[in-house]
């Protein structure tokens, strides 16, 4: 029989497997202050499932240790900017090329109409997503740019972000894939946080026929450059996994590390997110098997390990309809959540409505609060560089760093 996971006060043990160090073996104690090893988080993302509920409960205790009784979401308007992009992942439904259906890039109208429309329903986040650098694969795309007035994707971001900020309550949220140095500070000057998508560390998935075959801004060490960079200049930074795209349970444990590795150097690393990988009917990915709610449970919990002193995020609508089940993983946030706009990138996926988060958030003991795409411990840095955006968040933030609360 493996050795069980339990936990002694503040201390969390880890289960035997059979493999590796053998049933005669010692079983580490991990305390839930320190961080584990990679031997340690191995050993509980492989845990059989009649550990996985001790697993759960010592990563739902770390949590409380961290933010106890509270779960945040961000009240959002998603904003698809461009959907061309030079990047072709195996199972994006996103990107476009020029002349596909339903390819797009918005005007700066159309940006202003959403974000003044979520404005009217409590939205405080403004959250930009698009294809990375699409101009330097499509002659369409410098032709629509030159249209706009703008010499690049991102300096037409830049401009959007500008105007919903000038414009609306609404705090910007960009995505826009690698960023060099200067685009970081750039976008920092108009946006409180930023967000990037590290996915995996798993290099051989750019191989012919994975999962980012012809996808030249999915290399993990450009992408880790770009969160690094983010960290010297002190940027509030999401980022995150992918999970279930071919990459092993080793790649996952390797690239929360990374994270990690870059967190301990910096500091700026405001939310992980665990992302599940969603089959869709028109990807070259459409046979390939999503990750089970176990495997699921078992990556957000070992996160919650690893970076017990940051914001775990897994997006609800892509675990429905158990996705409370989430909270017992030790997540403390449920990430975007719109009342106007679909998830772009999962469309078949609906939001689920934020009464319906409530109870269900509520229903696991604990309290559902709206957060700004700015964590609250990264607050007061960004309010201390003066200027519209500082104005823009000390107005939006409550006394407790989260939004201001509706008089």
């Amino acid at each position: 029989m493996p050795g069980r996971c339990i936990i002694r006060g503040n201390v969390a043990v880890s289960p035997i497997m059979r493999s590796g160090r053998g049933n005669n073996s010692a079983v580490p104690e991990v305390c839930l202050s320190e961080a584990i090893s990679r031997e340690d988080a191995l050993q509980l993302i492989r845990c059989p499932d009649n550990d996985l509920p001790t697993l759960l409960a010592a990563a739902r205790a770390a949590k409380e240790r961290f933010k106890p009784a509270v779960i945040t979401y961000s009240r959002k308007v998603f904003i698809p900017l461009t959907n061309l992009c030079r990047d072709y992942c195996g199972y994006c439904t996103f990107r476009r090329d020029p002349g596909d259906p339903g390819a797009h890039t918005m005007t700066p109208d159309e940006v202003l109409e959403v974000a003044r429309a979520g404005e009217k329903l409590g939205c405080t986040e403004a959250l930009f997503s698009l294809g990375d650098k699409p101009e330097l694969l499509f002659p369409e795309m410098r032709d629509t740019l030159r249209h706009l007035g703008y010499k690049s994707t991102l300096h037409y971001l830049e401009a959007m972000c500008e105007l919903v900020l000038r414009e609306t309550s609404l705090l910007p949220h960009p995505n826009p894939g690698l960023l060099s140095a200067e685009w970081i500070a750039r976008l920092a000057a108009v946006s409180p946080s930023m967000g990037l998508m590290l996915e995996t560390t798993n290099s051989d998935l750019l191989a012919t026929g994975r999962a980012h075959d012809n996808a030249p801004d999915k290399v993990p060490a450009k992408r880790l450059r770009t969160i690094e960079e983010a960290g010297k200049q002190k940027v509030p930074f999401t980022t995150g996994l992918l999970i279930g795209i071919g990459e092993s349970l080793e790649d996952r444990v390797d690239t929360l590390l990374a994270i990690r590795d870059l967190h301990e150097r910096y500091g700026h690393v405001q939310e992980v997110i665990i992302q599940n990988f969603r089959v869709k009917p028109t990807i070259p990915m459409a046979n390939w098997p999503e990750p089970s709610p176990g495997e699921m449970l078992r990556t957000v919990a070992v996160a919650r390990l690893l970076l017990p002193e940051v914001n775990i995020q897994a997006p609800p609508n892509l675990s429905a309809p158990y996705y409370e089940d989430l909270i017992d993983a030790g997540i403390n946030d449920w990430g975007g959540i719109s009342p106007l706009t679909p998830d772009f990138i999962n469309p078949e996926k609906p939001w689920p409505h934020i009464e319906q988060l409530r109870l269900r958030t509520e229903a696991k003991g604990a309290i559902l609060r709206q957060r700004l795409p700015v964590y609250p411990e990264f607050v007061s840095d960004v309010i201390a560089r003066p200027g519209l955006l500082s104005d823009r968040l000390r107005a939006a933030t409550g006394d407790d760093g989260l939004a201001r609360r509706a008089a």
